[in-house]
């Protein structure tokens, strides 16, 4: 809930003018200065408070009456304003891996080289960040597959748990189809209309109980669409090979299963990507964003009390008060 203060006819707050122009244009005009007296300054300070309060108070409540029916005119209003969001968000898991191999450094952010899920984690907070309404969860997997998140709504949360992933952390092998499959029961006993998993990988299934292909025919049972992302590169690649005599860069060659990954897409409806920088990934997970965008109906509502009726009639108040002092007290003050 909103408050706000407007004014629907602002331009009406110009007849203020009328008032300010009745009490000092007359006084402007009869500013002609013939004599000066030096004694006009001492002489003034025997001229009392009354005298100055029944000079002054009648022209500050004419002026003050003019002024509040003439904002009056004007329309203020105050009033709240409520929004409401109708949306069917999507059921959304991110699969990402976090194998040995996601540590190669033929990838660059900033203009420097970095590791594959630096580059991919970067891309999936953008991700996360420019949904609106969608519970997303998150699982990892290397040698095993595990939830990184539940589904949520609560993304600060959500991108915190991306920053947490290391290379590695579920090991060094890829469990391609263990990772699909876990979030295929996550998304399970999902209501939503729209069920889907990202799965990014830059291997090929070399580990866990569940082939790849087996997970898909799962997800494709219960209507949940697979987009995969390969990442890659040709020949090969850059990676940190580390020893407790020391840390060297070695060049090696990856393998990678992108027959399986376009295989995974066309099971379940989805599509396949392939990526080789980070352009290209941002690039993707731009694409996918706006091909699994969430409908969104806002309606708003607004409350409004208008203070015409307030004003104007304070400013009737205060012309009846004016008539009053000049009728009554100011004449009782006259000797």
């Amino acid at each position: 809930m909103k408050y706000f203060f407007r004014l629907e006819s602002p331009w009406l707050l110009l007849l203020l003018l009328i008032p300010l122009g009745i009490i000092f244009l007359p006084r402007w005009l009869k500013r002609k200065v013939v004599l000066n007296f030096p004694l006009a300054t001492y002489l003034s300070s025997f001229v009392g408070w009354q005298d100055r309060l029944r000079a002054l108070l009648p022209k500050a409540i004419l002026f003050l009456s003019l002024f509040l029916c003439f904002l009056g005119f004007a329309r203020p209003q105050w009033g709240a304003r409520s929004t409401e969001i109708e949306t069917e968000g999507i059921d959304l898991v991110l699969v990402i891996d976090a194998s040995g191999s996601m540590d190669a450094l033929d990838f660059e952010l900033g203009g420097k080289p970095v590791n594959r899920l630096t580059v991919v984690k970067k891309v999936v907070i953008d991700f996360i960040r420019n949904r609106l309404s969608d519970r997303i969860g998150m699982v990892v997997f290397g040698d095993l597959a595990y939830t990184q998140s539940p589904l949520t709504l609560d993304y600060d949360v959500l991108t915190q748990f991306v920053t947490k992933i290391k290379v590695g952390i579920a090991g060094e092998a890829t469990a391609i189809g263990d990772g699909l499959a876990l979030a295929v029961k996550r998304l399970k006993d999902s209501s939503s209309k729209s069920k889907v998993i990202i799965l990014l990988t830059d291997g090929k299934n070399n580990a866990g109980m569940i082939p790849p292909l087996k997970a898909a025919e799962l997800a494709k049972a219960l209507a949940i669409k697979v987009y995969t992302i390969g990442v890659a590169t040709e020949g090969l690649v850059p990676i940190m090979q580390r020893s407790p005599l020391g840390d060297r860069l070695v060049r090696v060659r990856m393998d990678f299963d992108e027959e399986s990954l376009k295989q995974i897409a066309q099971i379940t409806g989805g599509e396949y990507f392939f990526a080789t920088d980070t352009k290209k990934l941002q690039s993707i997970y731009s694409t996918i964003d706006k091909m699994e965008k969430t409908e969104v109906k806002v309606k708003q509502y607004e409350v409004v009390t208008e203070l015409f009726p307030f004003l104007v009639g304070t400013s009737l108040v205060c012309l009846l008060l004016y008539g009053c002092i000049v009728t009554f007290w100011i004449k009782a003050m006259e000797p």
